[in-house]
């Protein structure tokens, strides 16, 4: 049974719109994958979930401990034995956008020939002047295709808007909800089209649960990295994908102390806010302008409608650029 706020199914909702037949998946018979490659951004580097070495851990690889069940001892319970250990690679970057992910991690996992690769990006690309659903939408269907072509099995997620967690105000927070539901939704249609495993966890009573979250307000603590790889866990598991034990949700260590979290805030969240200053603040007050002008004049659904069908223009993209030549 799934704890409340998150849901999972090979089929994500909202995929129902139409990009043709989904290619790849030829791979997918094996037992138990192999090897787990991680790609992504910050969340999948696992900021938030610090241990003692001061690295990061994250709900990778907490994920990847309970892949496979592990040999037994000569007096214990005999267990099912694998070939090997799930070996995994965590190739996410802080700050990565779906450019960095196509670019940077996906040849590095090409060549590592995972049988398990998540990719879970996007947030980044709503935070930049630079964000076009279209050229998101582009860049995940080719990693999305190069690595199911291969045979890897794909775990893919939603994740919830970056405004709401900020806690920011409407004028600003409705266009940065948009960019990242207008994300979440390629996610969906791409994770349909591909067979990809997918995590809907854009929504739910986790992310208004502060015990799940770090000082930032953006990044999982340990407690959310810890939801997130027991969900993935239980995709695979009904899978037959996942026969080791699923990750505990119970915390490994201490949360930090307000001190420890305020002084993170201002040594490496002042260095993100100075970033963002320079970058997508001045759009996005430009973008709350237009949000308080449609507000005052009852058109606020004309910027849904606008944001949809973005969307749609930019999955029709895709369905047409699947299409044969003509001949």
């Amino acid at each position: 049974m799934r704890p409340q706020g998150f849901a999972g199914s090979p089929r994500g909702p909202g995929a129902s719109a139409s990009l043709g037949s989904p290619r790849g998946n030829g791979g997918r018979g094996a037992d138990e994958p192999s090897r787990f490659v991680a790609l992504g951004d910050s969340l999948t580097e696992g900021v938030g979930d610090p241990v003692r070495d001061g690295a990061w851990r994250g709900w990778a690889a907490l994920l990847a401990d309970g892949l496979v069940e592990e040999p037994c001892g000569a007096d214990e319970e005999p267990v099912r034995r694998v070939e090997e250990p799930a070996r995994f690679t965590n190739l996410a970057v802080s700050g990565a956008q779906t450019r960095d992910v196509l670019e940077r991690q996906l040849p590095v996992a090409l060549e590592l020939r995972p049988g398990l690769a998540s990719v879970v990006v996007g947030v980044n690309d709503t935070l930049r002047c630079t964000f076009d659903i279209q050229s998101v939408a582009a860049r995940l269907d080719q990693v999305y295709a190069a690595l199911t072509e291969q045979g890897a099995v794909l775990l893919t997620a939603c994740l919830p808007d970056p405004g709401t967690m900020l806690g920011l105000p409407g004028a600003l927070a409705h266009p940065l909800a948009r960019r990242q539901r207008a994300v979440n939704t390629v996610v969906h249609a791409l994770s349909d089209r591909y067979g990809a495993l997918h995590l809907h966890a854009c929504e739910g009573d986790w992310i208004t649960d502060r015990a799940m979250w770090s000082a930032d307000r953006l990044h999982p603590g340990e407690r959310g990295h810890r939801q997130l790889a027991l969900r993935f866990h239980t995709l695979l598991a009904e899978h037959g994908l996942a026969t080791g034990p699923a990750p505990s949700p119970e915390p490994e260590f201490p949360a930090p102390t307000r001190s420890a979290s305020l002084w993170w805030l201002a040594t490496a969240g002042t260095g993100w806010v100075a970033r963002r200053c320079t970058d997508l603040l001045p759009q996005l007050l430009t973008l709350a302008a237009d949000e308080l002008r449609h507000r005052a004049r009852g058109t606020s659904a004309r910027l849904d409608l606008r944001a949809s069908a973005a969307v749609s223009a930019a999955l029709a993209a895709l369905a047409v650029a699947e299409q044969p030549d003509a001949a």
